[in-house]
């Protein structure tokens, strides 16, 4: 990945990307909120102060238990650019049905999707829409970050993971690859959500698979580094658990049910099809490497030789890629010091392998052995007690220039 993001900086430095920055379609904010009346109100007041004029925001109660519906009720009344929508109670769950229900009623040219606890930079739609221009870009992602970051060690952690995923990102961006949605911050083409029937009630990870749907019918989805979107992170490690659980699931699920479709496609281009098998092993190693431990583990009992496992001399040599692109990202999109990146990508990649490899081989387990079900797994907003006002205020959105200068 830095070889592609180095080989685009030296094209990009002969010939600048041509963005069209008059380009500024009517674009419809959806926000869903199941049981979000903590956050909401500050959510919508957040992204009214972006200073792209032409957009609404579209909120959307799926059958909260609190107050949420009352809060949307209020902001409605409150303010000219935003709707309300309350889902009945007997309604289809889940994140897709929601965005599917009102998607009719949108006036957008774009749909921008936010999370209820998003926060946002005035300039976040006007730096992003003109990367939708072109003809077959059919959505854009912002870069996703922490806004907790500094609350504990596991919310550390996400946000250098979410580094090492922009990382990726960016090197897939690069080589116009298999770049994916990441749900929160997601900027899509009405036509072509139209062109794939919207999104997929009836998977538990909505914008891998339209990212995948979207990639199969040939639109190009492009990544966006330095416009970013805040989140909470998690700040206990059991609700992380599920949440990491849901997302392995559904990635996974996502492949078995379009398998043919990425291998056959006749609108997808070669080097989509072959960035999104490779990041397939991500899924394959671990479970292979659990296997074999415990083959290796059944040989010992029964006295027979042991031999070097070939599982093991992959996972040294990945490790090794791993690492170096993980001491990379939290440098250049965290702004760390030299010694504070290294420290800090040896506990993330001690975090990673801890919760991803149990996590993996579990869920191809669940996935052989149990029929699929519908656990989206709600991840509670508003546990933060950080001043989320002045971490925007002093973040920063670009990448560290020393570290990019230093690129190899």
């Amino acid at each position: 990945m830095q070889v592609a993001t180095k080989h685009q900086k030296i094209k990009l430095r002969k010939k600048p990307e041509e963005l069209n920055w008059n380009y500024k379609p009517f674009v419809s904010v959806m926000i869903p909120a199941h049981n979000e009346q903590d956050v909401i109100e500050k959510t919508v007041e957040n992204v009214l102060e972006m200073d792209y004029e032409k957009f609404e925001v579209i909120l959307i109660d799926d059958r909260s238990e609190d107050n949420t519906a009352e809060k949307l009720k209020e902001l409605e009344q409150k303010y000219d650019k935003v709707r309300a929508f309350i889902r009945e109670k007997d309604a289809f769950p889940g994140k897709s049905a929601v965005l599917n229900e009102v998607l009719p009623e949108s006036k957008g040219e774009a749909i921008l999707v936010f999370d209820a606890d998003a926060r946002v930079k005035p300039d976040f739609l006007t730096k992003l829409v003109p990367h939708l221009e072109k003809d077959n870009v059919g959505a854009v992602q912002a870069r996703k970050v922490i806004i907790n970051r500094e609350e504990n060690f596991l919310t550390r952690c996400q946000d250098n993971e979410y580094a090492l995923d922009t990382h990726f990102q960016v090197g897939r961006n690069s080589i116009k690859g298999a770049v994916e949605l990441r749900g929160n911050g997601e900027l899509i083409k009405k036509e072509a959500l139209i062109d794939i029937n919207g999104w997929n009630n009836y998977t538990i990870t909505d914008d891998l698979d339209m990212s995948t749907r979207l990639h199969i019918k040939g639109w190009d989805v492009r990544f966006c580094a330095d416009v970013c979107v805040y989140e909470e992170a998690v700040v206990k490690f059991i609700p992380l658990l599920k949440q990491r659980r849901r997302w392995v699931e559904g990635s996974i699920r996502r492949y078995l049910e379009h398998f043919w479709g990425v291998l056959f496609s006749k609108d997808m281009s070669l080097r989509v099809s072959i960035d999104m098998i490779a990041y397939i092993t991500e899924f394959i190693l671990p479970f292979w490497m659990i296997s074999e431990i415990c083959f290796q583990a059944f040989k010992y009992v029964k006295e027979s030789p042991n031999c070097i496992m070939s599982s093991l001399l992959v996972s040294v040599i990945v490790c090794g890629f791993f690492t170096t692109g993980l001491l990379y990202s939290v440098r250049k999109y965290n702004h760390l010091s030299r010694f504070q990146s290294v420290k800090q990508a040896v506990e993330t990649g001690v975090f990673l392998c801890c919760v991803w490899f149990p996590i993996v081989v579990f869920i191809v387990f669940k996935i052989i052995f149990f029929p699929k079900t519908m656990d989206w797994g709600k991840t509670q907003h508003g546990v933060t007690k950080v001043n989320e006002d002045a971490v925007l205020e002093h973040s920063k959105d670009e990448p560290n220039p020393e570290q990019t200068e230093q690129t190899v």
